[in-house]
């Protein structure tokens, strides 16, 4: 596909921490003209040969949960499978909020495999996203909640995530803690062009970029970009790919794209989300009051052994078809909300387990997958929506999808997608959701069709 002056071949390859990040840059690519396909694995030669026009590939994963000792094994084998179809960058996309620790999601783990196998001069950092409300000003990183915009470390939801709670805004002081081979600092605009302050240590040069409004983003789109030669492996948020839009909008290498309209009302839709996120509990009562049934999933069950689980899944797959029968769209949820009694409840459970939480947290995932899996399977919804980054990585490996492509936008970072699959999932109309991301009416938006407003 002609692309204006842009150069020939694969744009952009990214690998996704977790799955609706992941979808969230093929969004931006895709509705801004680049023609951008999401697969859940690396793909065969075989699939990408059926999109002959594509000019993004991305693969989403689970890395936001894992180990260190996981990404040393699972992360150079994607990164090399991407690199090897010569894109022009290799993005490692993360969260917009840094969500990652030394010991889960390590994002320093990760720029230590990516900067080694590219062999960069070093790694560019762009964690803001203006348009989602993400911005970066003098290395601090801040995030927008409801109204307000709080810096990072005074999230409302951040600052005490469950798993990752983040007590540090300042960008490359959080990657700096997470290894001792990387030096990272904030660098400015001439900084940057002119690869100034490399250090001398032997240590790997990471380059964290301000950004807070469109012109500081075409900035940070041009440094990317005509650094990718001695730079080609990026970290960030999905603010890389609006940056690199606005820099090749900009300068005339993309033609302005408009967004399409939105798909229409869906002849009914099942909701599954696993997110402790305020904003999702603002949504699940929204939703409550506009024509769903909420059918709670009770997550102690994922710490007992399979019988409970199953009888559980089963229990909630009834209900569900019942109220899709009565010509209710059921939601399944884990929580609402941070839920003090039901969360010190399976605390206690996952202690009691011989369990880990990341172990427990995976098996809900995949129990939510399940589910949603036999509610489509039994009935004859076509769209559903997944809420919850973890989530949405578990469950969609359960659904037999091996990609997705952009459909109808909503809100930056959770459009409807068109899922890809060698069964009965392929054609599925599919939404993954971000816990924290959303209005209130973000499920009753996909319902009718999605659509910019």
């Amino acid at each position: 596909m002609d692309l204006g002056s842009l150069p020939e071949g694969l744009l952009v390859a990214w690998y996704g921490d977790d799955f609706s990040g992941a979808a969230a840059v093929m969004e931006v690519l895709a509705f801004s003209g680049v023609p951008a396909m999401l697969f859940l694995d690396v793909p065969t030669l075989s699939q990408l040969a059926d999109y002959p026009d594509v000019r993004a590939i991305g693969v989403a994963s689970t890395a936001r949960a894992w180990s260190p000792e996981q990404m040393a094994r699972k992360l150079p084998i994607a990164f090399e499978s991407l690199l090897a179809l010569k894109p022009e960058i290799l993005h490692y996309k993360i969260c917009s909020t840094l969500d990652s620790s030394p010991a889960v999601g390590s994002i320093g783990c990760a720029i230590e495999i990516g900067a080694t196998l590219t062999n960069a001069s070093a790694v560019p950092v762009l964690v803001a996203a203006p348009q989602m409300r993400r911005y970066q000003i003098f290395g601090h990183l801040f995030a927008g909640f409801d109204d307000e915009v709080y810096r990072l470390d005074r999230h409302p939801v951040m600052a005490c995530h469950p798993v990752t709670p983040m007590k540090e805004s300042d960008v490359a002081q959080h990657i700096s803690e997470q290894s001792d081979l990387i030096d990272a600092s904030l660098w400015s605009q001439e900084d940057i062009a002119s690869n100034r302050k490399l250090p001398r240590s032997g240590k790997i040069p990471v380059m964290t970029i301000d950004s807070l409004d469109a012109q500081s983003e075409v900035a940070a789109g041009r440094m990317i970009w005509e650094q990718r030669a001695r730079n080609p492996f990026i970290v960030g948020s999905q603010g890389v790919e609006y940056a690199l839009v606005r820099h090749w909008v900009e300068t005339n290498s993309l033609p302005n794209s408009t967004p399409p309209d939105g798909v229409g009302r869906a002849h009914g839709m099942v909701v599954v989300s696993g997110s402790v996120s305020p904003t999702t509990a603002k949504q699940i009562a929204w939703s409550r009051n506009n024509g769903f049934a909420t059918i709670r999933f009770d997550v102690s069950t994922a710490c007992s052994e399979n019988m409970m689980l199953t009888d559980e899944k089963n229990r909630v797959i009834k209900e569900s078809l019942a109220a899709i029968s009565a010509g209710i769209d059921p939601l399944i949820c884990t929580a609402e909300g941070h839920d003090g009694a039901g969360a010190a409840q399976f605390k206690r459970a996952v202690e009691t387990s011989g369990k880990t939480l990341a172990e427990v947290n995976k098996r809900i995932g995949q129990a939510l997958g399940d589910i949603l899996c036999c509610i489509l399977n039994q009935s004859r919804i076509r769209r559903a929506v997944i809420s919850g980054g973890d989530t949405s990585g578990y469950a969609t490996q359960r659904l037999g999808i091996f990609g997705l492509s952009a459909l109808a936008p909503t809100i930056p970072g959770a459009s409807l997608f068109l899922a890809h699959a060698d069964g009965p999932m392929d054609g599925l109309e599919l939404a993954l959701k971000g816990g924290q991301m959303g209005s209130p009416d973000y499920f009753g938006w996909i319902r009718d069709g999605g659509g910019l407003r």
